[in-house]
């Protein structure tokens, strides 16, 4: 009988599937990995054999399923990090069948094992005076400071990924006629996002201060380094806290870089910018994906209903006038 060495299948996977196949982003592969350390830690705990031992066949339907309940009760992670779990332990299984059709059966019910669904909350975004607020909120006379206001502005009036940012470099920035910035985005997307007049203005100050070369990065730490995306998380912490004291809506407001992104879409569409520029904008693949920012803006809601006309009733609510109606309308 044929034995499959998960350890061989695995490798293969991310060097040949991930890296030269898909030439996967650093962040999908660093999303897979993680998946398969806590999975193959789990298998090995379960079935009494080091990783090193296991076969593919080891990792069936039952395995995977009490894996992924072990991430969100024990854990405690919540039904997307579940489903991100589920996606990238797919993946591997689809590139077993392709390879192996022998236990294609045993991949195909690995593959049948459904996503959970889960409660999509409405999204996170900044009135436009708590983005005034956050944008004054850097002290503009240190270098920190200036660096800080410069990537506030730039995520605030382009919508950039927070590894979009990090990833830009001085070259990517063409100041002028057609000012923009150029980015490699999500599914290696390159996009260009045009530059507003008061954002061009501070990014050829900012250029002008760095007077780097065109492939050195664009926000820097103060030892040289390109920041990294935690750095830029403490930052937005750092400044929303100064600006909840001018702005006390943002007291208590939890903000991430990725909400920054939000706002920038929420700001296009409350100014009539047609939902497929946006997409193209953020850099969506689909243009379904920006419907979430239609259903989180209350002022599209209000402007509806202004142009509804009242029903011609009574006004006040239906109140039975018989007990036993009361009984049945209290249930």
């Amino acid at each position: 009988m044929k034995i499959y060495p998960l350890p061989i299948y695995l490798q293969r996977f991310f060097t040949e599937r991930l890296a030269t196949q898909l030439r996967a982003s650093h962040n999908t592969v660093a999303s897979y990995r993680d998946t398969f350390r806590l999975l193959l830690k789990y298998a090995s705990d379960r079935l009494g054999r080091l990783p090193t031992d296991l076969q593919i066949v080891d990792i069936d339907a039952e395995l995977v399923g009490s894996f992924l309940s072990f991430v969100e009760n024990e854990r405690g992670n919540g039904a997307r990090s579940r489903n991100v779990r589920l996606s990238a332990i797919r993946s591997f299984f689809k590139y077993v069948a392709v390879n192996e059709p022998q236990i294609l059966y045993h991949c195909q019910r690995i593959l049948a094992m459904p996503s959970k669904r889960y409660e999509k909350r409405t999204i996170n975004y900044l009135t436009n005076p708590e983005i005034e607020a956050l944008i004054a909120a850097p002290d503009v006379t240190t270098w920190i400071g200036r660096r800080d206001q410069v990537l506030l502005l730039l995520a605030l009036q382009t919508g950039l990924r927070v590894s979009e940012l990090v990833n830009l470099t001085c070259g990517d920035v063409v100041l002028g006629t057609g000012a923009h910035v150029r980015c490699m985005g999500k599914g290696r997307k390159e996009r260009s996002t045009p530059l507003r007049k008061d954002c061009e203005a501070a990014m050829g100050n900012w250029l002008a201060e760095q007077a780097g070369e065109h492939s050195k990065p664009l926000f820097e730490t103060n030892r040289g380094a390109r920041l990294s995306r935690d750095a830029v998380e403490r930052i937005v912490r750092k400044y929303v806290g100064l600006a909840s004291n001018s702005c006390p809506t943002l007291k208590g407001k939890k903000v991430t870089p990725h909400v920054l992104r939000h706002s920038t879409a929420m700001q296009l569409l409350q100014n009539g910018v047609d939902r497929t520029i946006i997409a193209l904008w953020l850099g969506h693949e689909s243009v379904e994906t920006t419907q979430m920012y239609i259903h989180a803006n209350i002022d599209l809601k209000e402007q509806a209903m202004a142009k509804t006309k009242p029903v011609g009733v009574p006004p006040g609510r239906y109140r039975p006038n018989d007990e036993l109606l009361a009984f049945l309308e209290a249930l």
